[in-house]
């Protein structure tokens, strides 16, 4: 196979892939590129970058990498601590779509510059610990996952919080809530609460600006299997990419929330992954399809329930023991959890089932080949930090099988039609961030295997979740506190 070699996508454009230093060194002098974007995750989930102009990048910066201070990076080193490097990825490089400058941005890993040792707090580090745990473990070669990340598109977006007052303004041409403002003129066409999915254009107002993230997606080689609007108000939307290897899809899913979001600028428009912005209308999920491999063979068919294996089953078995403490990385955020609310059609009772989409894992069953055998994990949200997200649900299931945990019988009825003693034994996803802390500071154990999270990971996450996310929101009233309370 040659070193640097063309891939394309189905109906999507040629893609050169580096392979080695030298491949990125061509495509630099080929494409003219001035500056070298060097783009790592920090511990909480956004991407970040420094740029380097390219004629100081060089081979051996593969190997010796460049320096950068990891204090002021969120959840990272202490001050006294702080130089850390960048190791260039050649295999993820890419022409940037939107700087004004040839740019070319490559997926960095984390090494301490004394020891040169992998980070241990950094996510990518992580993920790729899960895949080799894995294969450590002799049941597979290699995790696909496939997320669906659901997202809004706004027209503006405004919020502040003082001593004194608090509030948040969303709005859309789309939003039901505008079917009366005088928009000189309002032609309608605004997809009423829990309406949004699959209308056509005009009430689809979003399909240009989706095709146009679809095609800039496919650009980077990125394949893309759909696109189209989602079920809420206010233009909830999806785009789904085609399922990946665990780290290839942690480094996809970085591409994918900055191509969404600088597309959405270009149209003079803005996109949230926060899963809950809208009262009184659904949420956005990321639903994340799964499956191990072993030498290109698929492992989760078989002749059990839904076509699935024993080994399939185990997996599921693994993720339901332990999905109240992953939800501590799946649904990472305060807000997640305005979402996963009992009673309003969200993924909350841990059961699964073939096609039940109220059940927290579902068995897709659009195909019968052995190849599209999966299963589809439906609490996580597009907030999450895909690199830990994945990690977690993978090391969850692998402990289902290594101690053939069963997932116990599937729940293939309405859920949310089930008189009060048929749901009593079925047990919820955590109502707050805080729960899902507190089951994962108890049941933690099988992330740590292979040393693929370490305590100090676990430490510090729910450290820093805690002391910045959960302990700020206690402290702050919400307006609708005043609508209840004021005149007690």
């Amino acid at each position: 196979m040659p070193t640097a070699i063309k891939s394309k996508s189905k109906g999507g454009p040629e893609v050169i892939i580096p392979k080695k230093p030298s491949d990125v060194l061509k495509i630099i002098k080929d494409n003219s590129i001035e500056f070298i974007d060097l783009r790592f995750l920090d511990f909480v989930g956004m991407w970040q970058h420094f740029s380097v102009p390219a004629h100081v990048f060089e081979l051996g910066t593969f190997d010796e990498g460049l320096g950068f201070d990891g204090s002021s990076i969120r959840g990272w080193q202490s001050i006294h601590a702080s130089d850390m490097l960048v190791i260039p990825d050649p295999e993820t490089a890419k022409i940037d779509p939107f700087m004004t400058h040839p740019t070319l941005a490559i997926i960095c890993d984390i090494v301490d510059p004394i020891t040169r040792e992998p980070y241990s707090r950094d996510p990518r580090n992580i993920a790729k610990k899960a895949a080799a745990y894995l294969r450590s473990t002799g049941i597979g070669d290699t995790a696909y996952f496939g997320p669906e990340l659901e997202f809004f598109i706004f027209d503006d977006v405004r919020y502040d919080q003082t001593s004194n007052t608090g509030y948040y303004f969303v709005d859309s041409i789309e939003g039901i809530w505008n079917s009366g403002r005088d928009e000189n003129p309002n032609l309608g066409y605004k997809p009423r609460h829990k309406e949004g999915y699959f209308p056509t254009p005009p009430s689809d107002t979003f399909h240009d600006m989706r095709s146009e993230m679809v095609k800039v997606l496919e650009q980077l080689g990125i394949e893309i299997e759909a696109h189209h609007h989602e079920v809420a108000t206010a233009g909830q939307c999806e785009i789904d990419m085609r399922f990946s290897p665990i780290v290839h899809m942690g480094d996809q899913m970085m591409w994918y929330k900055y191509v969404i979001k600088n597309v959405a600028k270009k149209f003079g428009r803005t996109v949230t992954f926060m899963p809950k912005p809208l009262f009184e209308d659904n949420g956005s999920g990321m639903h994340v399809h799964q499956s191990i491999w072993k030498k290109d063979k698929p492992l989760f068919a078989g002749n059990g329930y839904a076509g699935m294996s024993d080994l399939a089953m185990n997996y599921i078995g693994g993720i339901l023991k332990h999905a109240r403490a992953i939800c501590a990385f799946t649904n990472p955020i305060t807000n997640s959890y305005r979402r996963l609310v009992p009673g309003f059609e969200a993924p909350v009772n841990l059961a699964y089932s073939a096609r039940n989409r109220s059940a927290a894992i579902r068995i897709p069953m659009y195909s019968p080949s052995p190849k599209a055998k999966r299963l589809e994990c439906r609490f996580p949200d597009p907030s999450c930090n895909g690199y830990l997200a994945f990690s977690a649900m993978l090391m969850a299931g692998l402990d289902g099988i290594e101690k053939k945990l069963s997932p116990g019988e599937p729940l293939d009825k309405d859920i949310y039609a089930l008189g009060p003693e048929e749901l009593a034994g079925i047990p919820n996803v955590p109502g707050s961030l805080e729960d899902a802390l507190k089951a994962l500071e108890a049941d933690h154990e099988f992330l740590m295997k292979g040393d693929v999270f370490t305590e100090d990971v676990i430490e510090t996450w729910i450290e820093y979740k805690i002391d910045k996310e959960v302990n700020p929101v206690k402290l702050r009233p919400v307006p609708y506190e005043f609508k209840l309370y004021f005149d007690v």
